[in-house]
């Protein structure tokens, strides 16, 4: 599970952003930014309303291990809007 964060407005509307940290394992081949991927354990306290405090947060948060992350080249159709399809994410010959 990503770890991002949610906020709703007085007119009703809402924003999400993901959140990132620097580029572990292969993701480093890629850029230097990668999504906080949480692990089991931290998914519960991530969901946790009652923990606002930033160095709590940050003390009991957990990012999967970086060998679980890995990356191939995909369709360049994934930067089209209105392209969907399970396909897209297959790997690509370079």
């Amino acid at each position: 599970m990503l770890a991002r964060i949610w906020a709703e407005y007085e007119d009703g509307s809402a924003c999400c952003a993901i959140i990132t940290e620097p580029a572990r394992g292969a993701a480093k081949e890629v850029h230097d930014r990668m999504p906080l991927a949480l692990d089991d354990v931290s998914l519960e306290l991530w969901m946790d309303s009652d923990i606002t405090d930033r160095e709590t947060i940050r003390s009991v948060v957990r990012h999967i291990p970086a060998e679980l992350v890995t990356h191939w080249p995909v369709s360049r159709e994934v930067n089209r809007s209105g392209v969907e399809g399970s396909e897209l994410v297959e790997p690509v010959s370079t």
